[in-house]
């Protein structure tokens, strides 16, 4: 993990990481027109205003996580997708899951 602990790697992990959920939830957005999606506890009424880039510069800024648990949060939402079929990733639950799955990331890398 020693290349993490370069500053420049850090931003371009995020805009990577930031890139994949914007697509995938702008691709399950399109779909929900076609597909019948349940709602769940992690959808807002609306979609927030903050972009997923910035929502997760802001995560990495204050909540103070190694940038391997941006890794296993990702790994954890991926198989929430693969598990939960009918829940599926979109604009109006990518915040609160990523949110969700960096805690829980932080808690299982970090916590001593």
């Amino acid at each position: 993990m020693a290349e993490l602990e370069n500053p420049n790697v850090m931003p371009n992990l995020i805009t990577f990481l930031s890139s994949l959920l914007q697509k995938e939830a702008e691709s399950n957005d399109v779909n929900r027109r076609f597909k019948a999606q349940k709602v769940s506890v992690f959808h807002g009424l609306s979609r927030p205003t903050i972009s997923i880039q910035n929502y997760l510069d802001r995560i990495y800024k204050y909540a103070n996580c190694s940038p391997s648990c941006f890794i296993v949060a990702y790994v954890y939402l991926d198989r929430f997708a693969q598990r939960q079929p009918s829940l599926p990733i979109n604009s109006f639950n990518v915040h609160r899951l990523l949110i969700t799955s960096v805690m829980v990331a932080a808690k299982f890398m970090d916590d001593m």
